[in-house]
């Protein structure tokens, strides 16, 4: 399905397009709107482009904003050319891909009790869907001569802090982020050549529906000092750090974590 919402004229804009997979809620939406207000063309991707919320989700983005909503599902790998296919023919071109769209385990609990669906659907949809969703960006990217601007395309990757610190009553998610660290690293090596940068962004503790199933938990943490910015992270958070990246404004650099989660990686006593 292509849903296209509203199109200025994509030829003569100059403008670079986004594509943010898991974009109509969360975090995907704080990314989708911080592009949209540096000037980018999204393309608001998720496994389910509902029309009536697509509606809805149009009057948060600047009158002007340039955006159109894609349907795909990144477990079914399959379907993955019709999906990159409609993602470059919404505007005519793509610059960033933005890995945001995930999924966390199917019940919290002992390490010793995780099933193999909750293990095959982490690790279906965080890792090899979004491997191979970007492998197939990578090859379209590359049969486009580079701009010879430094930084002008990228690669985003939404990990998670559970990337590095162990969460043991989601361990199939944290393995799962954990992987999705090390393919950032090696897309950065495979495309530095051609200009393309490829950067991890590391939310902590992000306020949204899939954190809310642990927020009496992360409540009380907080109550007690949990990180040195002691608040929950937005999605505007990680939106506002995903299009610094997205923009070009830390030239030379690719491959690098970003850590969005107030503090919490500090390892301190």
């Amino acid at each position: 399905m292509f849903y296209r919402l509203h199109v200025m004229d994509i030829q003569d804009s100059g403008s670079r397009v986004a594509l943010v997979t898991g974009g109509m809620g969360g975090i995907g939406k704080g990314i989708a709107l911080a592009l949209a207000a540096r000037g980018f063309g999204v393309v608001v991707a998720d496994r389910r482009i509902d029309p009536a919320r697509a509606d809805g989700l149009r009057t948060a983005f600047p009158a002007s904003a340039r955006v159109a909503f894609v349907e795909g599902d990144l477990a079914d790998l399959d379907d993955h050319p019709r999906f990159v296919n409609a993602a470059f023919d919404a505007f005519g071109r793509l610059d960033v891909l933005v890995n945001n769209a995930g999924v966390s385990v199917l019940s919290r609990g002992d390490l010793l009790d995780v099933s193999p669906d909750s293990y095959d659907l982490n690790f279906s949809v965080n890792t090899r869907g979004t491997f191979f969703l970007t492998q197939a960006v990578s090859r379209r990217m590359l049969e486009v001569e580079p701009a010879g601007v430094e930084s002008a395309r990228s690669i985003i990757f939404v990990s998670s802090s559970n990337a590095a610190i162990a969460a043991p009553e989601r361990g199939e998610y944290a393995m799962s982020k954990a992987a999705i660290a090390m393919t950032s690293k090696l897309y950065a090596l495979r495309l530095a050549a051609h200009g393309i940068a490829v950067y991890e962004v590391r939310p902590g503790l992000i306020s949204t529906p899939m954190t809310q199933v642990a927020q009496e938990r992360f409540d009380n943490l907080l109550a007690g000092g949990f990180t040195p910015i002691n608040r929950w992270g937005m999605p505007e958070d990680v939106g506002r750090a995903v299009a610094t990246l997205a923009a070009g404004d830390l030239p030379f650099t690719t491959g690098t974590a970003i850590q969005v989660d107030g503090g919490m990686h500090i390892h301190h006593y």
